[in-house]
C-alpha cells in the first residue's frame, strides 16, 4: 500500500507529484466599489516533477481547488472573463519567485457563486543540487479588467518538493530564473493604469482667431486639450484625463462641429453586440457667446469582440452662433450609454480647444440654458439606444463593468476612449 501511494504521488524518478495545501488568505477587492476585504481559505494543488537534474527547466502547475473569495453580489460574470496570476516561491537548494498565470477560461459565474479559476502554469530552471520546495504565495484574480488581490495571512506549507541531482550545467548557484509559461492576456491590467498609445498626430493648427479671423476660411482646426474628468457610473466614481480636439467647418452662418478623442486604451471585457454603445457630449460656449452645443456619435455599427478595442467615432453636431465676436468652444460633459447603463463624466476643469469669429444668427446659442435644445440647431439625440429587450438582461449585468467598472477600477483613462484611425 505504501509503495502504491508513493507511485501515485509521483515519488519515483521523473514522475510528476501533486500535493494540496490550504492557507488563510486575505483578498482585497478593487477600490471604489465599497466592498470590504474578504478573509477566506485558499486551497491549492501544486504539480511538479519529483526529480530532475541541474540545468533542467521544469513545468509547474498550480490548480485552485478553492479560491478564498466568491463572486460579489454585484453582477454575473460571463464565461471566459476571469484570469488568475500569482507567485509560487521556490526555496531550499535555490530561491526563486516563479511567475504563474492561467488562461482567461471560466464558466459563467453567478452573483455570489464560487470563483472558478483556471489552472496556472509556470517554469523553473534548476540551478543547484538538493531539495527545492514549492510554496504558493499571493495571487491576483482579474475579472473584466478589475483586480482582486489575495495574499496569505499565515505561513504556508510547501506543496511540492523537487529532488535535484547534479548534472551538466551545474553551477552550484542558489538563484534561479522563472517565467510564466503562457503569454499575458492583453486585456489583463495588473496595474491601476493600463498603457495608452496615441494614434494619429495631434494637430497644432491655429484657431480661426489666431489666424486673424475667418477671411473666407471655411475649415477650422482646434488644438488638442487635456481635460480632467470625474466619471460617475452605476457603481461608483473615478477620475480620468482625456486629450480632446474640436474642429469646425463653416456652413452658411452656422458651423458643423466634429469632436475627436486622441487615445485608445480600453479593450472590451466581454462581447458587445452591434448597436449598444452611444456617446454624447456637451460643448461649452464662451467668449462672446454662451450656452452649449450637443454633439453625438452613432451607435456602434459592428459587434465588439472581447479583448478588442472599444472605439468612439467622431462626435458631430451643429453650432449656430448667438453672438457676434470671438466665441470659444471647450469640451464639456461626456455621457456614454451602453446597453441600458449610463456613465456621466463631468470636467473638473476645461480648456478652449477652438476659437471662432462668429456672427449672430437668429435663434442662436447666446443666452441659452446649456441644453441641446438651446444650442440653436445642435443635433438631436432622440432615439437613443436601440431596444435591448429582456434577452439582454444577463449582458446588462456584465455591462455594468463596460459602462463603468473598467473606468472606475481598471484604468486611469476612459473605458470608451477611441482609437483614432490613421489618416
Amino acid at each position: 500500500m505504501i509503495t502504491g501511494a508513493a507511485v501515485l504521488l509521483g515519488v519515483s524518478a521523473g514522475q510528476a507529484q501533486a500535493a494540496e495545501v490550504a492557507y488563510a488568505t486575505k483578498c482585497v477587492p478593487p477600490s471604489g466599489i465599497g466592498l470590504p476585504d474578504v478573509n477566506g481559505t485558499t486551497k491549492v494543488e501544486i504539480t511538479a516533477p519529483a526529480t530532475a537534474k541541474v540545468g533542467d527547466t521544469v513545468d509547474v502547475v498550480w490548480k485552485f481547488t478553492q479560491a478564498a473569495s466568491k463572486n460579489p453580489d454585484i453582477i454575473d460574470l460571463p464565461a471566459n472573463s476571469v484570469q488568475p496570476s500569482g507567485t509560487l516561491v521556490a526555496a531550499g537548494a535555490q530561491s526563486a519567485d516563479i511567475a504563474m498565470q492561467g488562461p482567461r477560461e471560466n464558466p459563467a459565474i453567478p452573483k455570489g457563486g464560487a470563483m472558478t479559476l483556471s489552472d496556472m502554469k509556470g517554469t523553473l530552471k534548476l540551478t543547484a543540487a538538493g531539495q527545492v520546495t514549492l510554496t504558493p504565495d499571493a495571487y491576483v484574480v482579474n475579472a473584466l479588467s478589475t483586480d482582486t488581490k489575495c495574499a496569505p495571512t499565515e505561513a504556508v506549507q510547501p506543496a511540492a518538493t523537487i529532488t535535484v541531482t547534479a548534472g551538466e550545467g551545474s553551477s552550484g548557484s542558489g538563484s534561479g530564473s522563472a517565467s510564466p509559461s503562457t503569454s499575458p492576456d492583453p486585456s489583463q491590467s495588473q496595474s491601476p493604469s493600463p498603457s495608452a498609445s496615441a494614434s494619429g498626430t495631434p494637430s497644432t493648427s491655429p484657431s480661426a482667431s489666431e489666424s486673424g479671423g475667418d477671411g473666407g476660411q471655411t475649415d477650422f482646426t482646434g488644438k488638442v486639450v487635456d481635460i480632467p474628468y470625474t466619471c460617475q457610473s452605476p457603481i461608483g466614481e473615478k477620475r480620468a484625463t482625456s486629450p480632446i480636439q474640436i474642429n469646425a467647418k463653416k456652413n452658411g452662418g452656422s458651423y458643423d462641429l466634429t469632436v475627436q478623442f486622441k487615445k485608445s486604451v480600453m479593450d472590451s471585457p466581454i462581447d458587445i453586440p452591434a448597436g449598444k454603445v452611444k456617446p454624447t457630449m456637451q460643448i461649452v460656449l464662451g467668449g462672446a457667446d454662451e450656452g452649449s452645443v450637443m454633439v453625438e456619435g452613432p451607435l456602434n455599427s459592428a459587434p465588439i469582440p472581447q479583448n478588442q478595442p472599444i472605439e468612439i467615432p467622431d462626435l458631430t453636431g451643429v453650432y449656430k452662433p448667438g453672438a457676434t465676436g470671438e466665441s470659444t468652444l471647450s469640451p464639456g460633459v461626456l455621457v456614454i450609454e451602453a446597453m441600458g447603463t449610463t456613465t456621466t463624466c463631468t470636467p473638473d476643469s476645461t480648456a478652449v480647444s477652438l476659437t471662432l469669429d462668429t456672427s449672430e444668427q437668429a435663434s442662436g446659442a447666446s443666452g441659452g440654458s446649456g441644453s441641446s435644445s438651446s444650442s440653436g440647431g445642435s443635433t438631436s439625440t432622440s432615439g437613443g439606444l436601440a431596444e435591448t429587450g429582456s434577452g439582454d438582461h444577463g449582458a446588462l449585468k456584465a455591462l455594468g463593468l463596460v459602462a463603468g467598472t473598467a473606468i472606475l477600477l481598471g484604468g486611469a483613462v476612459f473605458t470608451f476612449m477611441p482609437r483614432r484611425r490613421a489618416s
